[in-house]
């Protein structure tokens, strides 16, 4: 597998990456968030927008936005702080590392530009992302748990990035 920036090419397939990996969450939300979710060149233009493909082809795997400092895409990041959104593996590739693969490529980028921290926000029963976001060394903040629409409730987690070495 490999991970590398999003191409004008590749953006409609990671709208319908992004909104299958969302479905059985979204199915109680609008038409607007599917839309939302499906907008992958919204977020190629006002984010940063990565792809983890086969080493053979350009199938899309997964997909993960990260969300630079000044981005639109920002939800609960502060001053040096890495914050990434819209973590999504394709169905069919679930439970082959790719979430995992994507976090890990998140981190190593953040840790590169000498942020902090990196942090996230996801729905309480995104259970399998917890897991991902656990193993790679995320914790919960329940001081940044927000609510973006009433009814709507968003857990933060947050991974402290250490120190270089002198």
């Amino acid at each position: 597998m490999r991970i590398r920036r999003a191409r004008a090419d590749d953006l409609a397939a990671i709208g319908e990456v992004t909104v299958a990996a969302y479905a059985e969450f979204a199915a109680d939300n609008s038409d607007d968030y599917v839309h939302h979710l499906r907008d992958a060149a919204a977020r190629d233009r006002e984010a940063e927008l990565w792809v983890a493909t086969p080493d053979e082809d350009d199938q899309i795997l997964g997909t993960v936005t990260i969300t630079p400092a000044g981005s639109p895409w920002r939800e609960v990041g502060r001053d040096g702080e890495g914050e990434f959104r819209m973590l999504a593996v394709a169905p069919t590739s679930r439970g082959a590392g790719v979430g995992g693969a994507l976090v890990g490529h998140v981190v190593d980028r953040f840790r590169s530009q000498g942020a902090t921290a990196v942090v996230m926000s996801t729905l309480p029963r995104m259970q399998a992302a917890h897991r991902i976001y656990e193993r790679a060394g995320f914790v919960r903040d329940p001081e940044r748990d927000w609510s973006p629409l009433p009814g709507l409730d968003l857990i933060t987690y947050r991974l402290a990035l250490e120190e270089p070495a002198p």
